[in-house]
């Protein structure tokens, strides 16, 4: 995978990511997929695995901020995924 693949699955959503990760893994299922070409299938989906499992991370980490805020209103505020809490 070339590096401007790279950076295009990395500003992928996380819908577009599972989309791209599904198809990945239907050709792959098919069978007929030569050795090499798994071999670089199988290294695009774990990256894309990963985007989607950071993807949900942080959106889990979104949600319990704003399950946190004090009062009765959600009080929104800019999500840092590097924040430490």
């Amino acid at each position: 995978m070339s590096k401007a693949e790279r950076k295009n699955n990395s500003d992928l959503s996380f819908e577009k990511a599972l989309e791209k990760l599904e198809s990945i893994v239907e050709t792959m299922e098919q069978g007929d997929v030569p050795l090499a070409e798994l071999i670089t299938r199988y290294e695009e989906g774990n990256k894309l695995l990963k985007l989607c499992e950071k993807r949900l991370r942080d959106a889990e980490l979104k949600i319990e901020l704003l399950k946190k805020q004090p009062g009765d209103e959600a009080e929104y505020s800019d999500f840092d995924p590097d924040r430490e809490e």
